[in-house]
């Protein structure tokens, strides 16, 4: 199940940062928000 929580959140992430290139700021940080949360902390710890 982790796996699939980091998936989904690296997803997330990734998509975040595509809208704020995009200038959508507000999606943007939503996003990232939202994926930082899911992404179990033990894979991701630079974040």
């Amino acid at each position: 199940m982790s796996i699939v929580l980091l998936i989904l959140g690296i997803v997330l992430i990734v998509s975040g940062v595509a809208a704020l290139l995009r200038r959508q700021l507000l999606w943007g940080v939503v996003l990232l928000v939202v994926g930082v949360l899911l992404t179990p902390s033990g894979y991701i710890a630079g974040l």
